[in-house]
């Protein structure tokens, strides 16, 4: 199989022709990439927290992944990369990232990429002696990119792979309402620490703390049991690697979020723990996450909320949200 029948069945574009030319070296793995049966998968994907709506349609679409042909071709190839990645906390991948497509088998095509790593990650988390229960919680982000993808899209499908990449090899785990992945410090906030008078460089282990959607309120108690539990459970599994400092980026860090939000709001009181560096103007990450779009069309989107009424009102008036990178000491 080579991969221009690959790209040329995948209808590519140059991001995708691109990541298959650096993918075809690769070759095919060692052992059997292997997905469940239909049955068997039915029981996985719920344990994942997949949306019952898409069910019936990944299952459907796993004869055309056992069939030789050119998504054959791609799995073996993209779960053998994944593989020789996992437990490393550093930069993932590169792998090409389908287009959406009329084809089912496309459009979910990484929902069997992460099913047929399935085993290989539990291995893992087995001889890291991580708790069941924290990696099942942990895989549900699965379930809840497919949904988002649909939020997106509306349609069913799966894209946003360089989060999935690293919960999948083993980097990211989800721990009570917040998700911790192990990370290295980078040079936005090396100043900042400095002059702390903290010891962590730019390259030293951080922990990079990461908000899933779909989990209920920010609520501080919930926070501080989630900051509590990470430090004791990588202490515990990773005994290798010391991590003093916790780093989160994200448009919860926009400071100007204040001037709208009550003092005891969840998202100000977040704000509250980090030491925070504001980014360059940028409407469009908090449009995305907040509305599901992202919209020049202002008067479209809900008014429900303080939030919502206030991301519009600071637009129109003219000026721009930013959101900001922060850290604490752990």
């Amino acid at each position: 199989m080579s991969k221009g029948a690959v790209s040329k069945l995948l209808s590519t574009d140059d991001d995708t022709t691109r990541g298959l030319v650096q993918l075809a070296p690769t070759g095919s793995p060692e052992f059997d990439v292997i997905l469940p049966d239909p049955q068997g998968v039915v029981f996985d994907l719920l344990r994942l927290a997949v949306p019952h709506e898409d069910i019936d349609a990944i299952v459907a679409c796993i004869p055309a992944l056992q069939e030789p042909g050119p998504l054959r071709w791609l799995l073996e190839r993209c779960v053998h990369v994944l593989a020789q990645c996992m437990d490393r906390p550093e930069a993932g991948p590169r792998l090409p990232t389908i287009p959406n497509h009329a084809d089912p088998a496309r459009r979910y095509f990484y929902v069997f990429v992460f099913l047929a790593m399935l085993p290989h990650l539990q291995k893992l988390h087995r001889q890291r002696g991580i708790p069941e229960h924290v990696s099942w919680l942990t895989l549900t982000d699965l379930g809840r990119c497919v949904a988002v993808h649909r939020r997106f899209h509306g349609i069913g499908g799966l894209r946003d792979l360089d989060w999935l990449f690293r919960l999948f090899t083993g980097t990211v785990y989800q721990l009570g309402r917040l998700q911790f992945e192990r990370s290295t410090l980078n040079k936005r906030l090396g100043p900042a620490i400095a002059k702390a008078g903290l010891p962590d460089r730019p390259g030293d282990p951080c922990l990079a703390v990461h908000i899933p959607e779909y989990c209920g309120p920010l609520a501080p108690s919930a926070c501080d049991e989630s900051f509590a539990a990470a430090r004791e459970f990588f202490a515990r599994h990773f005994p290798g690697e010391r991590y003093r400092i916790a780093v989160c980026g994200s448009w919860l860090l926009d400071t100007q979020l204040a001037e709208y939000l009550p003092a005891d709001s969840n998202i100000v009181q977040f704000q509250h723990r980090f030491t925070i560096r504001t980014h360059p103007a940028n409407d469009h990450t908090i449009l995305r996450f907040v509305f599901g779009q992202d919209t020049s069309h202002l008067d479209e989107l809900p008014r429900r909320t303080t939030l919502e009424r206030a991301i519009i009102d600071h637009i129109k008036a003219g000026r721009h949200w930013r959101a900001g990178s922060g850290w604490l000491a752990l």
